[in-house]
């Protein structure tokens, strides 16, 4: 299983790279990966057999896990998403034109899409299968949009995400409700040993708000119509065979243990019925072909969630039938649809006349997958729709008459397309066809209808696999109807002749039927969204105007009132407090004089009237509280403390450059007593809640377990153990936010150069990107007039040519020359020293970034670049690389994720040598660090020194 997710996922990282060597051709190898995964679900489906499972550890502790899990059900769904997949890839080849712009991201997207889709089906664990769930939303939303120049695609695209990504989320409360009744999140068990009581129902009606969202059911469905504007693939796989299915699955594999919960029927019979008949009678009045069969599909999914939610082995079988049926025709007929529109320019039926004599295989190929649609006998279609009018005979007419009216308009809509798309209609002249579709276009399309008829004879032998699907649900709800092509005169049959002859009645009354949807078609459901969405921007405007308006104080002092009221008033209603002997105040009179100079150094700072002298003692407290780490003996917070105050000062010294000395208004007397007033307050409860946390513990502190940990990592500093061992999670999750933050300031400050006008010489001298982004490599390349001679020595390289001799300071350049490399080694023997000493990738990259600040202060953007020659983006997306990679691939050989690996061994001159695997996750922390700080200089200080020559 892990193995054709990867193949999917490698697949998708080369279909840009084969789309460029191989053009459109480059599909049809493409379509391999997805045709593999079906050969590997046929013959379990086929055969039968035990479930397959694969399991590896995520995080023991939380009891999360990669879990799979392979059943019939399974097995059939990836039968649909590689087989139909497959077809849908290699009809891509010429489907679209050689020239057609981003055909390589779109490959990509769409193997990608199928690698979620195949993960989403085979998931065996809640938040597993919620990532996949997501991950098909957002690939979706990437292919519906793939024409970011249309509007109506960009529409179409946010809406789609909107509506399901809403939906998700609700899923994703459901699921962690149901996980904690149940004590697990492993699916297979939940079904196997259901919870109960009222917390599940609310989950459950969480977990419906989400699978209804993802298959388009009321009122959720108005997402997939819009998303017509995707291209007829995009149609064709995602919202015929795949993704809208990824909903009726999730009510499929849930409901043999919850149809029972009151409120699963209500919701699946309510809302599936009533999406089945209203999207057919509204399938009834569209004119372009793509939006009728997206109205039917519609109507097709609210059938199908009836049939699965339905908690009976009967229609369940039904329900499973259809659900094969529906992807077998319903992306064929879309194919056929894109087929028409490259022979004819257009999808409307108005327009369209006399092209079933112009293209009859073609033809032939549309009126057997509607045939199918339509539930005509010797088709799957109708051995599905026979099985659903059976297993409710026994009660529940009300809802056996919708659906045989829902019935009536998927009839009556199938001969609308039909009629539409391949009639000689009178006063329409004959289009004109362009050419034949060939091989690759038009072979698609008929192995999945011509599929569909052939699967409907052997409806009987289809049963068996069909049947293995719904063994899960409880045996006294049905179980002894059979699949078979014909049953002979019944009930059953005579309901589906009714609903045939009433959509043949509703197809020929067309007109008239036309002319009452207008008189009753009062509200759109488009402008509902509309109007709710431009309610939510109204009130998002208006509730941003109230509460942000650009005062950084303001917004501080409202985040520590609120936690001094919120932690005061818990405070004040906890359990007594302990006595004051008990309480320690200090280890020695050192911290007595670090903590009051602290304290003053910080009151000074907000009584200050200028920018220097505020930076400069807010500074003073940072390294009061550094002190404070020493005095403790916590040498490695201490580093970590004085390092950032350091990096702070430069950074502020970086910004003030451009500010005038003092503020331009000064804050009264009173706010600036206000402020210190509400440090106070906040400092006391912080250090109020501290204490009695301290004094409240019952449980043994998990730190206690640290030293014993520490030494089984191989390592006697705890604290840098801890974060790149014990608690490396939080490590990799603190860097990847600062990785993302740093790539996305990097990336509007190079968006806007981009955007401006090319600098002029003299601004590029002070610019590190320029001679970046023109390809150079130095600066003397960038400038060979200003280069020095051979035979001239210079301290620092691009100093002399770059900056002003009035900006120079020669005992500066002196000094960052002498000491640049030692403090970059420095920083390497913190890295590397980190398991016994203190030091760290952290502390490491910091040291080397102060290097790095050193050379930029000593000799401007120029030196900086010549100091450090890497894209920051590089840098970073390296580091994020290495440390992911470090974290994530144990789980490739059986390992647990963030599991570490040593080795010990003698080197000659070395002596004994300790390696671990967690060093490389130390180094794209590192990595990831000296980016930042790059980013920061070249953001903060080389784009304030281009303002400066520039203004």
């Amino acid at each position: 299983m892990l193995l054709l997710f990867a193949a999917h996922c490698a697949a998708a990282a080369v279909a840009p790279l084969l789309v460029r060597w191989l053009g459109r051709n480059a599909f049809l190898p493409l379509a391999l990966v997805p045709a593999a995964a079906a050969a590997w679900a046929l013959p379990p489906w086929l055969g039968g057999g035990a479930a397959r499972e694969l399991t590896r550890a995520w995080i023991p502790g939380l009891h999360l896990g990669f879990a799979f899990r392979a059943d019939p059900l399974s097995w059939m769904m990836v039968l649909i998403v590689g087989g139909v997949g497959a077809l849908i890839v290699a009809y891509c080849a010429r489907y679209f034109r050689a020239r057609d712009e981003g055909l390589g991201a779109f490959a990509g997207e769409l193997l990608a899409f199928a690698a979620a889709m195949l993960g989403l089906v085979l998931a065996d664990d809640l938040f597993l299968l919620y990532v996949f769930w997501e991950l098909t939303t957002v690939f979706s939303y990437l292919l519906i949009g793939f024409e970011p120049g249309r509007a109506s695609a960009r529409r179409a695209a946010t809406r789609a995400i909107v509506i399901t990504t809403f939906g998700g989320l609700a899923m994703l409360i459901g699921f962690i409700m149901l996980g904690r009744a149940a004590g697990t999140h492993r699916i297979s068990e939940i079904v196997e040993h259901p919870p109960g009581g009222t917390g599940v129902a609310v989950a459950l009606a969480l977990v419906l708000v989400g699978a209804l969202s993802k298959s388009a059911i009321a009122p959720f469905g108005l997402w997939l119509p819009g998303a017509m504007a995707a291209p007829t693939p995009v149609s064709a796989f995602l919202h015929a065979a795949a993704m809208v299915k990824a909903g009726v699955y999730l009510v499929a594999r849930l409901a043999p243990a919850f149809a029972a919960v009151p409120v699963w029927r209500p919701a699946v019979f309510v809302l599936g019925a009533a999406t089945m008949v209203l999207a057919g009678w509204r399938a009834l009045r569209e004119r372009d072909l793509k939006l009728l069969l997206a109205y039917g599909t519609v109507s097709q999914l609210g059938f199908m969630i009836v049939l699965v939610g339905a908690g009976s082995r009967d229609a369940a079988l039904a329900g499973v039938a259809v659900l094969l049926a529906h992807a077998l025709f319903k992306a064929a007929l879309f194919m056929v649809v894109g087929i028409v529109d490259h022979a004819t320019g257009t999808r409307d039926l108005r327009d369209l006349s006399g092209l079933g004599r112009a293209s009859p295989l073609l033809c032939a190929t549309a009126v057997a997958a509607a045939a199918s649609m339509a539930g005509v006998p010797a088709t799957l279609g109708f051995a599905g729709k026979e099985a659903a009018y059976e297993a409710f005979l026994g009660g529940r007419p009300v809802l056996l008459a919708f659906l045989v009216l829902g019935s009536a308009f998927t009839a009556a809509y199938s001969l609308r397309f039909l009629w539409g798309a391949f009639a000689r209609k009178p006063g329409v002249e004959p289009v004109a066809v362009r050419g034949p579709a060939g091989p690759l276009l038009l072979g698609p399309p008929l192995l999945l209808a011509f599929g569909g008829v052939v699967l409907g004879v052997l409806a009987g032998p289809l049963n068996v696999p069909l049947a293995r699907e719904t063994a899960p649900y409880p045996a006294e709800h049905g179980g002894g109807y059979e699949l078979s092509a014909w049953h002979g005169f019944g009930t059953a049959l005579a309901l589906t002749a009714g609903s045939l002859a009433a959509g043949l009645a509703l197809f020929l009354a067309g007109r008239r039927v036309a002319g009452l949807q207008r008189r009753l078609a009062r509200i759109e459901p488009d402008d509902v969204y509309r109007a709710l969405m431009g309610g939510l921007d109204d009130l998002a405007l208006q509730v941003t105007g109230t509460v942000q308006r650009g005062s950084l104080p303001g917004y501080l002092a409202v985040i520590l009132l609120t936690a001094v009221v919120l932690a005061g008033t818990a405070l004040g209603l906890a359990g007594p407090w302990p006595e004051p002997s008990a309480w320690r105040w200090w280890d020695g009179p050192a911290q007595v004089m670090v903590a009051v100079l602290t304290v003053a150094a910080g009151i000074a700072a907000v009584l200050a009237h200028g920018r220097a002298r505020t930076v400069v003692l807010a500074g003073a407290s940072g390294y009061g509280v550094a002190m404070l780490f020493v005095l403790q003996g916590a040498p490695d917070l201490a580093l970590t403390q004085f390092l950032v105050e350091t990096t702070s000062l430069v950074v502020f010294a970086l910004v003030l450059r451009r500010l005038p000395p003092g503020f331009p208004r000064p804050l009264p007397t009173w706010r600036r007593r206000l402020h210190i007033a509400i440090g106070v307050f906040g400092g006391a409860t912080a250090a109020a809640v501290t204490l009695l946390a301290a004094h409240a513990r019952l449980a043994v502190p998990v730190s206690a377990a640290y030293p014993a940990a520490a030494e089984e990592a191989g390592g006697s500093n705890i604290v840098a153990t801890a974060l790149v061992d014990i608690r490396a999670w939080d490590t990799l999750g603190e860097s990847s936010v600062v990785a993302l933050a740093a790539l996305g300031v990097t990336s509007m400050v190079f968006a806007r150069r981009r955007a401006s006008a090319p600098p002029r010489a003299a601004e590029a001298a002070e610019d590190t990107t320029v001679w970046a982004v023109e390809g150079l490599t130095s600066v003397d390349e960038a400038f060979p007039e200003d280069a020095a001679p051979a035979d001239e020595r210079r301290w620092l390289a691009a100093a002399g040519t770059t900056l002003a001799s009035e900006r120079r300071s020669i005992i500066f350049e002196v000094v960052a020359r002498m000491i640049f490399h030692t403090v970059l080694l420095f920083s390497v023997f913190l890295l590397f020293t980190a398991h016994s000493a203190p030091g760290g990738g952290f502390a490491g990259g910091i040291v080397a970034g102060l290097a790095l600040a050193i050379r930029y202060l000593a000799g401007g953007p120029f030196e900086l670049a010549e100091a450090a020659p890497v894209a920051v983006g590089l840098l970073l997306g390296v580091g994020l690389l290495i440390a992911s990679a470090t974290a994530l691939c144990p789980p490739l050989w059986g390992a647990d994720t963030l599991e570490a690996a040593s080795w010990d061994g003698r080197l000659p001159l070395i002596g004994h040598l300790h390696l671990s695997t967690s060093l490389l996750f130390d180094v794209g922390v590192y990595l990831i660090v000296v980016g930042l700080v790059l980013d920061i200089l070249n953001s903060l200080g080389a784009e304030v020194d281009r303002q400066a020559d520039a203004g």
